[in-house]
């Protein structure tokens, strides 16, 4: 086993983890808003 790659997989993960977390934000945000006034405009049609 080499120990330099052991000691480095910690800091890629919590890096890589926080990078995730904004992408979803990024992506999820605009997608709920969007699910969300689809939502909206069918209940209408319901009326």
């Amino acid at each position: 086993m080499n120990p330099k790659a052991n000691s480095t997989a910690p800091v890629a993960e919590e890096s890589a983890g926080g990078s995730t977390i904004l992408a979803w934000l990024y992506v999820g945000i605009p997608l709920a808003w969007g699910v969300s006034q689809t939502f909206i405009k069918a209940l209408a049609l319901f009326k």
